[in-house]
Order: C-alpha cells, then structure tokens, then sequence
C-alpha cells in the first residue's frame, strides 16, 4: 500500500464561486500520476472529519500536482481555508487511470467538475483532442484559455446559454460522431452524462473510457463503499472505483443505479 506524505501547498485561489485551484509539492506522486487518477487527501483541523477526500489531478508540471475542486461539505470547507506553506497529508496517486493508446481523433468530454482532470489527458495524448465541456451557466465555465492551447478544437455549452452554445454537451459529441469523427471517447462528469456517452459509444462503435465519480471511504479498495456493477459474471460482478477505476471501459461498465 502506498504511504501518505506531507505536502506543502503553493497555492490554493477560489478561482469562481466555490471552485479551488491548488498546487502543492510532490516528487514522487507528480513522477508516479497518470491522468485520470486521483489524490486522497486528509482534511485539516477541522472537527468530526475522519475520512479522506478524492480529488482527481487535474495537471502536473514538474514536481507540482494541482488540483482543481468545489466545495461541497465540511471536508472540501476545510481545505479551502488552507494557505501557501500550510502542510497536508496526501495519499496518492490512486486508481487506474486512462488509457492513451495512439488514436488519431481523440474526443474528450467533460461535464462541471468533471471537466478539470481532463486537462492532464489532453495534455498526454498523442494527437491533438476535441475537447466537449459543458458548465451550467457562463459564471461556471472555467479553464478554456488552457483547454483551448492544447486542443485541436473546443466545444463549450451552457444549460441555459448564457455562453457559448446553448444545450447539452453529449448533443454536440453525436453531431460529431454522426460525422464519421473520432476513435476514441475520453469521459469524465455526473452519471447522467456518463450513461449517454456509453450509449453513443454503443450506437456509433467508438472505443469509450469513462472517468466515474462515486463516494469512496478508505481509497484503496478495502472498504467497498464505492462498489459499481459490471458486465462480469458471478461474484466478480462488482468492481470498486477506487482501486479498479475510477476509469473503466464503457462497456465493462453497466451504469445501473
């Protein structure tokens, strides 16, 4: 099992309205990480708080990892109040990752926080991606700039238009793929967007990897909280996200509820 380590954050901004840009310091995570995968982080002084938090790693450059998160709860409240220099204690890097491959047309979609740990991706891959990321409204769209330096093409939507195209994001990946564009699918958000992305896979036989978002408790695999269920028979049905994922092919997957 891989040991936790003290970090020292270099930065940690409030970039929009309850999102977080943090870097902190790390050789051997930032020489170990693979896009798609995850750091668990303790939380600091704050009470009543015993379990870590999964936040996927958006880049790396250097000895840097950075991360990009929302505050949702006491855990993400309390690292939010971190400061440059304060110390945390990090377990990573996590999970499996994405597969790169050497695809010709890679799609990439992302939906809200989802979007953030497909920057490291893009970055890896090969050939240049087309990326699809779709905000609830113009206030929430963050990271085009630096999506748009290393993309072939951006595609930003907003549910109610208030930027960019109007509608949801999976509806500007079928237009392309009714095209006859892509050899692979790259996916990360909530679930409802997830499912769609393996339908299209199915409907249009594109490879599909999809990034699942599920609570975790220890991590690494022991606790089973964040079981999901597969295409495998028997006992061997279910996979934990944490240690078998968060990345899975599409079709291994079955996205039940």
């Amino acid at each position: 099992m891989k040991d936790s380590q003290n970090c020292t954050i270099l930065k940690n901004e409030e970039v929009i309205k309850g999102v977080f840009d943090m870097e902190f310091e790390s050789h051997e995570i930032a020489k170990e990480a693979a896009p798609g995968q995850f750091v668990h982080i303790k939380c600091p002084s704050y009470d009543q708080i015993f379990l870590r938090r999964p936040i996927s790693i958006c880049d790396i450059k250097g000895d840097i990892v950075r991360i990009v998160y929302e505050v949702r709860g006491k855990g993400t409240k309390s690292l939010s109040l971190c400061r440059p220099n304060d110390v945390i204690d990090v377990l990573a890097p996590l999970g499996r990752g994405f597969e790169l491959g050497n695809y010709k047309e890679p799609l990439i979609i992302g939906g809200g926080i989802g979007t953030f740990p497909l920057y490291l991706l893009g970055r890896k891959l090969t050939n240049k991606p087309h990326f699809f990321l779709g905000f609830r409204s113009k206030d929430r769209v963050l990271m085009e700039d630096e999506f748009s330096k290393i993309a072939k093409e951006v595609t930003i939507t907003t549910d109610d238009g208030s930027y960019a195209n109007s509608g949801f994001v999976t509806s500007f990946l079928e237009e392309k793929l009714k095209a006859g564009y892509g050899d692979i699918i790259y996916a990360c958000g909530p679930m409802p967007m997830l499912k769609i992305v393996k339908n299209l896979a199915e409907v249009y036989q594109v490879k599909a990897q999809l990034s699942l978002e599920q609570r975790m408790g220890c991590g690494i695999g022991a606790c089973l909280t964040c079981s999901c269920e597969t295409n495998l028979p028997g006992t061997w049905k279910y996979k934990r996200v944490c240690l078998n994922g968060p990345v899975f092919w599409a079709d291994e997957v079955t996205l039940n509820d």
